[in-house]
């Protein structure tokens, strides 16, 4: 597996530290020059953007440097915890700069399962967002395929059976698990719901069994065209979806 993923990777950053703050604006270059990935992610922005409350509020996303979502929600504060070109502030989502309720959403793109310590962001998103708000997220999640592919061919760490919903903070990237969304809003949803009773878990519906595999992601070639989207995307409704997708759209409301 780790021949493949070698001649699989993606030659722009290939061998660069997933630290560094280029391999995430070089990431974004990735995705828009790969025209299945691009299609991913904008039906994933699409949904994003569609989640977002009306009314008073501003709209907060972690993790803006690898992508594009700004062009869906004008106003948008962009965001990362280092300095990448293109972002309006550098911030930890463990403490967020903002008073209370001065939210109506915040937005994630595979950016929860890299947090060190969740309930602190879960706890800032309570304080931060107004009645209503919610927290809108495309994460991994766990089904038996994606067991498969997580721990195969996947370079980040992938540990559904931890105990713990923290994991030590060696690097903003490097450091994570894959499993931790899932962790906390499934297979833990009862301790969530205790612990947070202000965020209500609205949506955790699995998505992608494969397209996003075949689309090489941010670190591999892509293995297939952008015209082919759409029509792998009607076959994918036959994969049973429960037991295949790779990831998950999550929605929270603040109540």
């Amino acid at each position: 597996m780790k021949v493949l993923r070698q001649l699989l990777a993606h030659p722009f950053t290939h061998g660069l530290d997933l630290d560094d703050p280029r391999t995430t604006a070089l990431r974004q270059q990735i995705i828009r020059s790969k025209p299945f990935l691009r299609k991913i992610y904008e039906d994933w922005y699409g949904w994003l953007a569609s989640q977002v409350p009306a009314g008073e509020g501003a709209v907060l996303e972690l993790g803006s440097g690898g992508g594009f979502f700004k062009e869906y929600s004008p106003g948008v504060i962009t965001s990362d915890v280092f300095w990448v070109p293109d972002i309006r502030c550098v911030l930890d989502g463990q403490r967020l700069p903002f008073e209370d309720g001065a939210l109506k959403a915040i937005v994630m793109t595979n950016v929860l399962h890299h947090v060190p310590n969740v309930r602190r962001f879960f706890a800032e998103s309570v304080r931060c967002l107004r009645p209503g708000g919610v927290v809108a997220m495309i994460e991994p999640w766990v089904t038996p395929f994606s067991k498969i592919i997580y721990t195969k061919l996947h370079h980040e760490p992938f540990e559904p059976a931890t105990p713990a919903w923290e994991f030590p903070s060696n690097g903003p990237l490097s450091s994570a698990n894959d499993a931790l969304p899932w962790v906390c809003l499934s297979r833990d949803r009862a301790m969530f719901e205790r612990e947070f009773l202000e965020l209500a878990i609205e949506r955790t519906d699995p998505i992608l069994p494969v397209r996003y595999l075949l689309s090489g992601g941010v670190a591999m070639r892509s293995l297939l065209p952008g015209f082919a989207y759409r029509p792998l995307g009607w076959m994918e409704r036959l994969w049973p979806i429960s037991r295949g997708a790779m990831f998950a759209r999550l929605l929270l409301r603040r109540c």
